[in-house]
């Protein structure tokens, strides 16, 4: 198959796909991908653990249940998570084990299809790409002079992707009637929320789906098309986008464009988070990052994710020795850093001394004494040279040795 898809135009369809899709060998690499990625239990209650105990059983129930034409996909279980710097909380579709294992055996052999025809300009969610190629092109095009940007945000993108078209764009490339139905069944079966029940899922792909991600690049592959046709230096991540413009002509040209292609398509584009922006003057945010001009720094929603994630774990009260609780900080601290290392050290300089504060408090209330831990005798019991001897992790130095 990879051998003639590289051979294949964008106008090749693929007919005979049902055999690769419900192979045992492709099951069984799907439940592992599963595994890695862990996740909560579905409407079903098992567990990935308990999926894994009786690994041969499902799989076989499952190859059967395919062969068969039988299988039927369950709702997702619907939970609501924060987002980040709101109030407002996001819809969370979560399939089970089983529904997860047929979705990425599916995504498997259908993947390399259309990942054979997506746009460089695209690099959410695709195989060999990352966000930091996006932010290092993001950068590129910035230092290139492009400094009007078209900052679009997708509202509620995933939610929103109309299925019949979806399916249509699906269709110039595949065509096997079998895997067509999986994927149908994928969107069309509905959602489970506890005291509200089944509810039917007319529009959109769930995320939390294993397959959502590839859907939702399908459905936006003809606007990367278009764009990359005309020129412009789009940089798309999922729904998260920026065009990078030498003029605010050229930046007012892509907003009309892309205003006219997503109403055409079904969507809507955020009222009020979709703007065109001087870089040099205000600066804009992308995956994480705030760009002014040429330089770049954590925007300040991902400093509030990072102190939302420390602050369980550095507790006045937390319990545990306090090896425990640098290790654990340690995780998350290293994580952290990974991701935003490349900007100055300046701007990792406030969570080191934020979460130090937290620590002096949770050391005093060990002592037994009073206090949050901000005094100049604390730093001075307990300077930064202390926390690195424990093996805190600092943000501002890359690593433990530091102070």
């Amino acid at each position: 198959m990879l051998a003639r898809l590289a051979a294949s135009e964008p106008t090749t369809v693929w007919f005979r796909l049902w055999d690769k899709v419900i192979g045992k060998p492709n099951l069984q690499n799907a439940f592992w991908k599963v595994w890695r990625n862990q996740g909560s239990a579905g409407v079903d209650g098992q567990s990935v653990r308990q999926f894994e105990e009786r690994l041969d059983r499902e799989l076989e129930r499952l190859s059967r249940e395919l062969h068969e034409r039988s299988y039927r996909r369950q709702p997702a279980r619907r939970k609501w998570i924060d987002k980040p710097g709101t109030t407002e909380k996001r819809p969370l579709g979560i399939p089970t084990v089983r529904d997860r294992t047929v979705e990425a055996a599916v995504r498997n052999v259908i993947e390399p299809i259309f990942e054979h025809d997506f746009c460089a300009s695209s690099y959410g969610f695709r195989p060999g790409r990352s966000c930091q190629q996006a932010v290092a092109k993001v950068e590129e095009w910035l230092r290139e002079g492009r400094v009007w940007c078209v900052d679009a945000d997708l509202k509620s993108y995933f939610d929103t992707i109309p299925h019949c078209p979806l399916m249509d764009r699906i269709r110039k490339r595949v065509v096997d009637g079998n895997v067509l139905a999986l994927v149908e069944q994928s969107l069309k079966a509905g959602v489970m929320e506890e005291l509200k029940g089944w509810e039917s899922t007319k529009q959109g792909t769930p995320q939390g789906a294993v397959i959502s991600p590839l859907l939702a690049n399908i459905y936006l592959h003809p606007m990367d098309q278009e764009m990359e046709r005309r020129g412009w230096a789009l940089v798309r991540y999922a729904d998260d986008l920026v065009v990078l413009c030498r003029s605010q002509e050229e930046a007012q040209e892509v907003m009309n464009f892309l205003s006219g292609w997503t109403e055409a398509a079904g969507l809507t584009l955020h009222p009020t988070k979709t703007r065109i922006v001087n870089a040099v003057e205000e600066g804009f945010d992308f995956l994480g990052w705030h760009f002014r001009g040429t330089r770049k720094w954590p925007r300040e929603k991902s400093l509030q994710k990072l102190r939302e994630k420390l602050k369980p774990l550095s507790r006045r009260t937390q319990g545990g020795s306090f090896g425990e609780v640098i290790s654990k900080l340690n995780r998350t601290l290293r994580g952290w850093y990974g991701y935003f290392r490349y900007c100055h050290a300046v701007h990792r300089q406030e969570p080191d001394a934020w979460l130090r504060r937290r620590l002096r408090a949770m050391l005093r209330k060990r002592e037994k004494r009073p206090g949050y831990g901000r005094t100049e005798a604390d730093s001075r019991r307990w300077p930064n040279r202390w926390f690195a001897k424990q093996g805190l992790f600092s943000l501002e130095h890359g690593s433990c040795n530091y102070g």
